[in-house]
């Protein structure tokens, strides 16, 4: 009975027993509601946010979701999800205990709050699966606002491939154009620049994307008047209302307690932005939140009793029963009827799913116990811990956690002790096994594993003969991307001065001429929103370049790049991917604004994307050779000062590939080992060169990559040959140079083969100064690593290496 998404009415008359279905779902969602915060609140649980107060907007939104549509919401979605059938009474249950099993928590696999909804973009293949026939949903995200940027990427692949429909085959009819993207967001959330910033680019290409904001009135125990213009988002947005011969978006009103208001808005408003691309927003007003923001607080701390009072009566609940009795579709009996069976489905569903978890590693905790047992009768009672894992055992939450902790504090006490041989093994055993199985459900997934990782593609070196010319390195790249758009019919880049121009430094002249600018375009100053096309469109199964255009810029999307596309393959378990390819340029320049690299901040947020750095655009135009062949994201950042160098133009350009987590020897040496990126490669290179004259002889390594990094251990051989090793880069101290650091003397444990210090050389803790000079007094210089090195073989040659006396 019902939990079937019905036939949507074709007139504005709606049926009885579509009216029923609908009132089922949503007293069941607030069943679970309920009994969602009361899990938490019994302790069987951590955390809750749920989404009630928001029932009835959601059905009327879920009858206007079609296959091959998008959704990209938040942590209220719940009901809308029952509606469309993605989402079922026992995988609510699962999020909130933090279920690992994927078949009973499709969403989360426990690595997510409850609430964040996703379905599966691939198939078991690693391949984009045929979203066209499917009801689809983007990884959600709590960080609010979060949700925007990649809805305007999902809406803009439709509108792609309804004006270039030939583009089609080219996704494998993922695709139509006829698509929709759906996006919700709470009231005080559009008071996020994300927010702002999509509707405007939505606005301004006219892409196929709706989103309704749920007006409650408050923004956790902030009120409206205090978050919002006029306290109204649609009174706010007024100037982007499309008009005649102009561009925008459509606004709709309604309040959120009329059912039949809402679904003939939804109904309507849908139709047009389906039909005309037309971006919409639905302001869905008079929400309430009857269970306040979350399980972290009450409501009745921050309003009043006249809008308690006023909240009771205008529940959504509460009015669709009132207009399903006034209008003569239900009786009382009936109504009782349909609330008792969700009350039923909703218990069920809770005890099914504790069941699950509480019984998920039942079989360990009896290995458990028998080793125990042992340790009891081996020890003559003197040892007892029995009594200690039955109060674990008892306790009303479960975690694995607490039986690990007490199993390795159980073998500290015993490993040393000769009676417990037998016990030792057994229980080492079991602490194996159990976090081994724990590191799958928690600690895996952070890249692509399977024949689609960018560490599986096959390397091809760059091949020259004697015919070939020098160009600068600019040209390098336009040649290459000629070569990749040609090759990848599904291939897009999105920037600023991306499409006529082909940006700032030409890497991509000719494109826009040669390819069409539905594949090579320009866009506003809007960094986020950038990043979110390419999540979006990525998503859909488009290979996006989305072009940064300096990296300075990073940080204007910085909170979608970590918390979305960073994370994603983490968060879905591989469920989702989205294989953006963030362009960027920076590194040394003259000037603060131009000169980034924040290799610290990148390093510490945006794990789960590869982070190439190349030293020229030879090294650059490989890497993206190189990912392309593969599903991971990564971020390259080119070398400024490089655009106007010349290379030599490989024969194979567009096919060779540089490996990444692979660092090239550019110059070999047998005293001490340079490790670097980037451009301080070529200032190594030079310093290498002079230091000769002195008898030194320095080993240059690039590592090309920093995400990952030296999967072979190459600098670990070259440090057992000179053993001394200096760290060279651009970013702040205790940055990136820290980092490589880390890697090579603990990881790779090459502390052992050194005979000095290892030294850092980084830039100064400011942002690099303006000009020549500002740039040679604030980062790494050829004289600088002289000095340093000078150092660092005088700490075991005093007698040849008299002290420098600069300072």
């Amino acid at each position: 009975m019902y939990l079937e998404k019905p036939e949507i009415s074709t007139t504005n008359q709606i049926k009885t027993e579509e009216a029923l279905n609908d009132y089922y779902l949503a007293y069941l969602s607030r069943q679970l509601s309920v009994l969602g915060r009361r899990e938490v609140h019994n302790g069987r649980a951590h955390f809750g946010i749920f989404g009630d107060g928001k029932e009835i907007p959601q059905l009327a939104m879920a009858k206007t979701f079609q296959k091959g549509d998008w959704r990209s919401g938040y942590y209220r979605d719940q009901t809308f999800m029952l509606a469309l059938g993605l989402l079922q009474p026992e995988e609510f249950f699962a999020m909130i205990y933090g279920e690992t099993d994927d078949e009973l928590n499709p969403s989360t696999g426990g690595r997510n709050f409850n609430n964040h909804f996703t379905t599966s973009n691939l198939d078991e293949n690693g391949e984009i699966k045929n979203l066209a026939e499917k009801y689809n949903s983007a990884a959600d995200i709590s960080s609010t606002g979060g949700q925007m940027p990649r809805l305007l990427g999902l809406a803009q692949a439709s509108k792609t491939v309804r004006e270039n429909p030939e583009m089609k085959k080219h996704l494998n009819n993922n695709v139509t154009g006829n698509e929709v993207a759906f996006g919700t967001i709470g009231d005080a959330s559009t008071s996020e620049g994300l927010f702002f910033e999509t509707i405007n680019a939505a606005g301004v290409m006219q892409v196929p994307m709706a989103v309704a904001v749920y007006d409650d009135g408050y923004g956790i125990s902030v009120p409206v008047e205090l978050q919002t213009t006029k306290s109204s988002i649609s009174e706010a947005l007024k100037g982007f209302q499309k008009e005649k011969n102009t561009n925008g978006i459509e606004i709709y009103t309604c309040n959120g307690w009329d059912y039949p208001a809402l679904v003939k808005t939804f109904k309507e408003g849908i139709a047009k932005c389906r039909k005309t691309q037309t971006p919409a927003l639905f302001h869905i007003q008079e929400l309430t939140q009857p269970q306040g923001h979350s399980t972290s607080g009450s409501q009745e701390r921050y309003k009043d009793k006249d809008r308690l009072e006023w909240e009771k009566e205008f529940d959504g609940l509460i009015q669709f029963k009132k207009w399903l009795l006034e209008t003569g579709k239900a009786d009382m009996e009936t109504l009782t009827q349909i609330e008792n069976n969700a009350e039923k489905r909703a218990k069920e569903a809770r005890q099914k799913a504790w069941k699950n978890y509480s019984g998920g590693f039942s079989v360990e905790v009896e290995e458990l116990e028998n080793i125990i047992e042992n340790i009891r009768q081996n020890s003559n009672g003197k040892l007892d811990k029995t009594g200690e894992l039955k109060e674990i055992k008892q306790r009303i939450f479960p975690t694995r956690r607490k039986y690990l902790s007490f199993a390795k504090r159980l073998y500290f006490s015993i490993h040393a002790k000769t009676d417990f041989k037998k016990e030792q093994q057994e229980l080492n055993n079991w602490i194996s096994g159990f976090e081994q199985k724990s590191r799958e459900f928690y600690n895996k997934q952070l890249y692509r594993e399977g024949k689609d990782s960018a560490l599986k593609v096959k390397p091809e070196p760059a091949r020259y003969n004697t015919e070939s010319i020098e160009i600068n390195g600019s040209e390098i790249l336009s040649r290459n991307f000629d070569v990749l758009f040609n090759k990848y019919p599904n291939l897009v880049t999105f920037g600023q001065d991306t499409g006529k121009l082909g940006d700032v430094n030409q890497g991509m002249k000719g494109m826009q001429k040669n390819y069409g600018a539905h594949r090579v375009s320009d866009a506003g100053i809007r960094e986020a929103t950038i990043i979110g096309q390419g999540i979006g469109m990525a998503l859909r199964g488009f290979r996006p370049i989305a072009e940064i255009q300096y990296l300075d810029y990073l940080i204007y999307a910085h909170s979608t790049l970590s918390d979305d596309l960073a994370s994603m393959q983490y968060r879905t378990k591989g469920k989702q991917m989205a294989p953006v390819i963030v362009r960027t340029r920076g590194h040394q320049l003259q000037g603060m604004w131009h000169a980034g690299s924040p290799m610290q901040m990148i390093l510490g947020s945006l794990r789960g994307m590869h982070l190439c750095l190349p030293r020229n655009m030879t090294q650059a135009a490989g890497m993206y050779n190189t990912l392309l062949e593969a599903s991971d994201p990564a971020l390259v950042i080119e070398p400024l000062k490089g655009y106007n160098v010349k290379e030599k133009l490989p024969e194979n350009i567009g096919k060779f590939k540089v490996p990444l987590g692979v660092p090239e020897i550019v110059k070999a040496g047998t005293d001490i080992t340079f490790v670097t990126y980037a451009w301080n490669v070529h200032h190594a290179v030079k310093a290498a060169g002079l230091l000769e004259n002195y008898g030194i002889s320095a080993e240059v390594i690039d590592v090309q990559t920093l995400l990952p990094f030296d999967v072979n251990h190459i600098i670990l051989e070259s440090v057992k040959k000179t053993n001394k090793v200096l760290f060279i880069d651009e970013d702040v101290p205790g940055g990136a140079t820290a980092y490589m650091m880390q890697k090579v003397l603990e990881e790779q444990k090459a502390f052992d083969y050194l005979d000095a210090s290892p030294r850092t050389l980084p830039a100064k803790e400011h942002r690099p100064a303006y000009g020549i000079d500002g740039e040679y007094f604030s980062k790494p210089n050829v004289e600088l690593i002289i000095e340093t090195v000078w150092e660092m073989i005088r700490e075991t040659d005093v007698k040849n290496f008299p002290e420098l006396k600069f300072f």
